[in-house]
């Protein structure tokens, strides 16, 4: 069985050992390791990356009594020098770490237990046994979280027997019964885990809480640690700075500008939705003044399908001949025709669009069809005119 070094420290990094053994799966190479600190999936939390003689570790997991460590291929030698992706597993520790403060005071301030915990690679989430949690609680959480982080509690991790573990306080039992093992925050907790933890609340940096929301009738909360936390402001502030500049003012009264300037384009498209409306009434009236034989037909280069099928509403009213539009921006054709007509719009798209790799349908007094080039649409456009001339 392989001896699990990051049980004796977290802060291991490099070491030699032997490879025990070498396997073969569907999947690639793997080999147990005499010694390893590259922790496996567990607990919520990743595996450990980095490398065994210069070849990297793309897997690490649990399978019986063993530790399988997956590589890009086996190395030559059976001893080997292993060294652990330190930024990976300090991120980990953080994260984890950062976790149990935090589960630990939501249920010391609004007794509201952790369910599960999953440390993702943006973001760490715990579901916790709230049907909701409100700002105000949010708030206290996070304030006392970080105050918890600033008075460094140490953080200790140790293994016990089942008899001593019933001494502890724990708020969930573990599902093992020999050598548990514990991670104490002093003066805050002990739980059950068998995670990479760092050595004081100290190390987390700062805790943020970013969301929360409804899952299976509890409250996830998304939060991150550490590194993450600090990424996640500087990332807010580019964003703050980026908008502050856009509205070249100060980020106090970034708030007073855009709803100014909501106010504004919404007064804007108002207004250019009657300039719309006024514009296909016109149009309308023109081409219905243009009419000359058993159809209208026209092309257009920048409405869009909405705007083909009003102008058609509005046109076929006033006609007794079918109204053909089409559009090359979306590459859409509209047919139109009053309800005395002799003929079903919606029939004679469903008939033909094959032909024009169109598709599209409709009803006997409107049809409309997508194609995939100009071409297609162009075409069909066309035959559409000549047949209804022709009939």
């Amino acid at each position: 069985m392989t001896k699990k070094l990051y049980y004796d420290s977290s802060y291991l990094t490099q070491w030699d050992t032997t490879i025990l053994e070498t396997v073969k799966k569907d999947d690639g190479y793997y080999v147990i390791l005499e010694e390893t600190a590259f922790y496996p999936h567990g607990g919520g939390q990743p595996c450990d990356y980095g490398y065994i003689q210069d070849v990297p570790v793309l897997d690490v997991f649990n399978e019986g009594e063993h530790i399988f460590h997956k590589l890009e291929r086996v190395p030559e030698e059976m001893n080997v020098a292993c060294s652990i992706d330190w930024n990976r597993r300090f991120d980990h520790m953080q994260q984890h770490s950062g976790q149990h403060l935090l589960s630990a005071v939501c249920w010391e301030l609004v007794q509201a237990m952790t369910l599960s915990f999953h440390l993702g690679t943006d973001y760490c989430t715990i579901d916790v046994e709230a049907a909701e949690l409100n700002i105000g609680q949010l708030d206290s959480i996070e304030r006392e979280v970080n105050r918890r982080i600033y008075k460094n509690h140490s953080i200790l991790s140790y293994c016990v027997s089942e008899d001593e573990v019933k001494q502890l306080s724990l708020v969930k039992q573990p599902k093992v019964t020999e050598n548990i093992r514990i991670v104490e925050i002093k003066d805050v907790e002990h739980n059950a885990c068998g995670g990479t933890h760092v050595h004081s609340t100290g190390e987390i940096g700062m805790i943020k809480l970013l969301r929360t929301e409804k899952h299976k009738g509890n409250t996830r909360i998304y939060f991150k640690c550490g590194y993450r936390a600090l990424e996640e402001f500087n990332d807010c502030q580019q964003i703050l700075g980026t908008v502050s500049a856009k509205f070249n003012t100060g980020k106090d009264e970034i708030m007073d500008r855009i709803e100014k300037w909501e106010k504004e384009h919404k007064q804007l498209q108002a207004e250019l939705a009657i300039l719309k409306e006024k514009d296909a009434e016109y149009t309308a009236k023109q081409l219905l003044a243009e009419q000359d034989g058993p159809l209208i037909a026209h092309v257009f280069e920048d409405k869009n399908m909405k705007e083909l099928q009003s102008l058609a509403a509005k046109i076929t009213p006033h006609t007794n001949v079918p109204v053909l539009l089409a559009t090359a921006a979306e590459n859409k054709v509209v047919l139109s025709q009053k309800s005395d007509a002799g003929h079903s719009c919606g029939a004679f798209f469903k008939e033909h669009l094959g032909n024009y790799n169109g598709k599209g349908g409709g009803s006997p007094l409107m049809a409309q069809a997508g194609f995939p080039t100009w071409e297609d649409a162009h075409a069909f456009y066309e035959f559409t005119k000549r047949m209804f001339k022709n009939n």
